[in-house]
């Protein structure tokens, strides 16, 4: 199958870019989940959350969206088709329709909390920030750490991707560099753009716009793959990751949200009435690398 990743156009499966690894198989044990987690650098998790709970809250968005008028008007609302050269729509935050009931139910699910506490053997609370998105035809996510966005509280900080809805890989899904998270050949790119703070320092969040580069220059796994309603995959705040290009008509919907250690300190940005970030200025990336020498 031909996907875009980036700017280029690729076949997957491939040498390129490789499925994901399926942890259900670990559900059961905590030690075995961080072995996993200290492999591949993420767990993915098929069917943990209940499928119909997603729909549901797939609707909701869906039906938000076609009143702020951003869905092509004559296609099923349930399809979320785009209209050409049409607008997205902000729906991330604290508030607002990422906070609707059945959005919650997914974002905030049980089974999320179990997954967490059974990792790190005591209580997890989740941002009330939450990353709700629709992505459009030719949208991609560029490659990042999300330590640069979010490194101010604990150690423990986890992203969890959830897709709303069954996604293919030709929708713009999430793909992760496996290795990127504890290979020789990146630490580097850890001790300098992973320690950033896009606020605090000023410079733009996404560390490369061609996520093959990445591979090319410093090792690593591109994996992908697609995504089923009730599906979750988690990575750490060193995990590089990106995401395919949208290739298709249909927006794709997704929200990350973020879990962590209850006891452990809080980023303030991210906290009930947090702001968020903060200030305008942006260094150039290719500037900031070239002085890391990376």
């Amino acid at each position: 199958m031909k996907v875009r990743f980036g700017y280029r156009d690729l076949e997957f499966p491939s040498g390129e870019l490789s499925p994901l690894r399926e942890s259900n198989d670990a559900l059961g044990d905590a030690r075995g989940l961080w072995r996993r987690l200290d492999d591949d650098g993420y767990l993915l998790v098929r069917g943990l959350i209940e499928r119909e709970a997603v729909l549901a809250a797939r609707e909701v968005v869906l039906n938000h969206m076609r009143e702020q008028q951003v869905l092509l008007p004559d296609a099923p609302v349930l399809e979320g088709v785009m209209p050409q050269g049409g607008r997205n729509v902000r729906m991330m935050g604290g508030s607002g329709i990422a906070h609707h009931p059945a959005v919650l139910d997914v974002l905030e699910s049980p089974a999320l909390f179990a997954l967490f506490e059974r990792l790190f053997g005591e209580p997890a609370l989740t941002f009330p920030f939450k990353w709700l998105r629709a992505v459009g035809n030719e949208e991609y996510t560029g490659a990042h750490f999300d330590y640069v966005y979010m490194g101010r509280g604990s150690s423990n900080l986890f992203t969890v991707w959830i897709p709303f809805g069954d996604l293919t890989i030709r929708q713009g899904t999430l793909a992760i560099c496996r290795g990127s998270h504890k290979l020789d050949s990146f630490a580097r790119i850890r001790d300098t753009y992973g320690r950033m703070d896009v606020d605090r320092d000023g410079i733009s969040g996404w560390f490369e716009r061609d996520p093959m580069q990445i591979v090319e220059r410093f090792g690593g796994q591109w994996q992908g793959g697609d995504y089923y309603a009730g599906d979750v995959i988690t990575f750490g705040m060193h995990t590089m990751h990106a995401s395919t290009t949208n290739l298709t008509n249909r927006f794709r919907l997704s929200c990350d949200v973020r879990f962590q250690p209850a006891a452990d300190p809080v980023d303030e940005r991210w906290k009930r009435g947090g702001s968020g970030h903060y200030g305008e200025e942006r260094r150039d990336m290719e500037s900031a690398r070239a002085e890391w020498g990376v």
